[in-house]
């Protein structure tokens, strides 16, 4: 191999490494600030860390929301479970009880979801996908499982 030949495959060699460490680097700070949705059954299931943040969504509990001053608390359920929520702060005027949220936090060592912001949906026809979705599921399991006995 003649130097010149050497000297292009080492700046091959570095161009490669240099975008293999940015890409690196790249992905480690989406995975750190990537923000998982989940739902009240999976938040019940106690599989989920105390420690990283995520989001929990689903209808608000008719009844549940207790109000003392700016702290709220209510329960989120997907239709098959609920999780106690505590929010400090002023909610959106869209919320009420029966209303799809979504809440972003961290849940505590007694399951309690402390939430740092609540979403509300922005009209009367509007459901995040996410919490559709997991609506549409935790209603099939309702229906395969009300079958299941029936036989």
């Amino acid at each position: 191999m003649s130097p010149t030949q050497k000297r292009r495959m080492i700046v091959v060699v570095l161009i490669v490494g240099g975008i293999g460490l940015a890409t690196a680097l790249a992905l480690t700070a989406f995975q750190k600030n990537l923000l998982y949705f989940v739902t009240p059954t999976e938040v019940k299931s106690g599989t989920l860390p105390t420690d990283k943040q995520f989001r929990v969504g689903g209808l608000v509990v008719n009844g549940s929301v207790q109000r003392d001053g700016v702290e709220v608390q209510f329960d989120l359920t997907d239709g098959a479970n609920a999780v106690p929520v505590v929010y400090s702060g002023i909610l959106p005027d869209l919320f009420r009880e029966g209303q799809g949220v979504i809440a972003l936090g961290t849940i505590d060592n007694a399951g309690i979801f402390q939430a740092e912001d609540v979403l509300a949906k922005h009209d009367e026809n509007y459901m995040p996908p996410e919490i559709a979705e997991a609506l549409k599921d935790a209603q099939n399991i309702d229906e395969q499982f009300k079958q299941g006995h029936e036989q």
